[in-house]
């Protein structure tokens, strides 16, 4: 670690500790050539895989987005911000752990879809609408029978 006033090359761990709820490390230095001190935080750099869109766009994942669009579903339904935080960081686990660079944004609509067939029924009706394009009542009637189904 480069020291940020004399930018030698060289500096001493002096005190490390656990941060942010162990997500990432505090480390005191001090650094060898000009003895002057400061703190570092280290993390954990997850690669999280690209996102192919239907139109075969590539961007970056981002679970703000997919919070918004749960968020959405979900809307004055009796389900705390909480369950949809974990909702989205377990498929933000789940993409991660597939190890891949590329995922089509599909897989990440039927992680959504099943994840909320567990959590609401009338907000899995709102995002398969609008995730699956329903074009007539009919769509709407088939979701909902097959919900019954399973139920």
């Amino acid at each position: 670690m480069k020291c940020p006033f004399c930018l030698h090359a060289n500096t001493q761990v002096i005190d490390t500790r656990l941060s942010e709820g162990s997500n990432s490390i505090r480390r005191r230095r001090r650094c060898m050539s000009c003895d002057s001190r400061f703190s570092t935080l280290e993390a954990v750099e997850m690669r999280m895989p690209l996102i192919i869109k239907r139109t075969g766009e590539k961007v970056l994942f981002d679970p703000a987005k997919l919070f918004t669009s749960i968020s959405r579903a979900l809307h004055k339904r009796p389900v705390d911000q909480d369950t949809i935080e974990t909702v989205v960081s377990e498929i933000e686990t789940k993409l991660y752990h597939m190890g891949v660079k590329e995922v089509p944004s599909q897989l990440i609509g039927d992680m959504i879809l099943a994840s909320l067939v567990k959590l609401d029924e009338v907000a899995y009706v709102r995002f398969a609408s609008v995730y699956k394009s329903f074009h007539d009542v009919s769509e709407f009637t088939q979701v909902i029978a097959s919900l019954k189904k399973q139920s």
